[in-house]
């Protein structure tokens, strides 16, 4: 299962980021993984995406936990206000059928907000379960060359909607079952992403998906297969998704959340942080 971590403060570009630019970017950030979040879950049926008292929710209550989510989307610096957006966050995270995300931008708290949010997140019977890190870059286009054990298949039918969510349920954690949840569902990956499985032989190892979202290429959920890490299998498939989007829409810009694990990875292509953010899960 995932594990709980605790909330770490952000250093942005090792120090070296102005404040405006800083702010500006952050801003950015909360904006493309809400709007992201938005056009994944849209085109479901029983999808529910409302703005309500600095909640964003888009729920398209699928099995697979991940396109479930609640988004904080105001700076908050007293911690009653954080009390009651994540009591309300709670109330209706606990009324829905599947499980999901509260996202909090945690550089969007200060004063008692921050000081608290720990506590509070206890409080509420939440998981702190997934660190992540904001990053951008102006990065492409970029060399995306071919892999000796690999070839690229596009995402776009049930069976390479199906690698893609076994292969992110396996690296993240989740049953299985629940990425069956979304194999009927083929929206975005015909008229919004570029999206890849990287296979060895006929094994599904990687997969990357680059969204194109007002104006940036949004990468999304990147994972590869426990046994088949440290090969270079995940640089590979990234690049090859946001080089493949690049050369179709001429995009150059691409925004992220990276977790510990990615991280490096994304520095070494190009990106630099720009905030941080933590996915909350309720407690079982």
């Amino acid at each position: 299962m995932i594990r709980a971590v605790e909330i770490v403060p952000v250093i942005l570009h090792g120090g070296t980021l102005d404040m405006y630019e800083a702010s500006t970017e952050l801003a950015e950030s909360l904006c493309q993984f809400k709007s992201a979040w938005q056009l994944i879950g849209r085109p479901f049926p029983a999808v529910d995406q409302r703005t309500s008292l600095g909640l964003a929710i888009t729920w398209p209550n699928t099995r697979f936990p991940f396109y479930n989510a609640v988004f904080l989307t105001e700076p908050m610096t007293d911690a009653r206000v954080l009390r009651d957006a994540v009591q309300q966050a709670v109330a209706y995270m606990r009324a829905r059928e599947s499980g999901g995300l509260l996202i909090v931008c945690l550089d969007n708290l200060s004063g008692s907000a921050k000081d608290r949010a720990a506590s509070i997140l206890a409080q509420a019977r939440l998981v702190q379960a997934l660190p992540m890190t904001g990053m951008a870059g102006d990065i492409l286009p970029m060399e995306a060359p071919a892999h000796p054990a690999l070839r690229f298949v596009r995402i776009g039918d049930e069976a390479t909607i199906q690698a893609f969510a076994q292969l992110n349920c396996v690296s993240y954690g989740v049953p299985i079952e629940t990425g069956l949840s979304l194999v009927k569902e083929h929206t975005l990956w015909h008229e919004h992403a570029y999206g890849f499985v990287a296979y060895e032989g006929q094994r599904p190892v990687s997969t990357a998906t680059a969204i194109v979202n007002d104006g940036c290429l949004f990468l999304f959920l990147v994972a590869t297969a426990p046994g088949a890490r440290r090969k270079g299998y995940g640089e590979a498939v990234v690049r090859h998704a946001l080089q493949t989007a690049h050369e179709a829409t001429g995009i150059r810009r691409t925004v992220l959340h990276a977790t510990e694990a990615g991280y490096p990875l994304y520095r070494r292509l190009g990106y630099h942080p720009t905030g941080k953010f933590m996915g909350c899960m309720l407690e079982l």
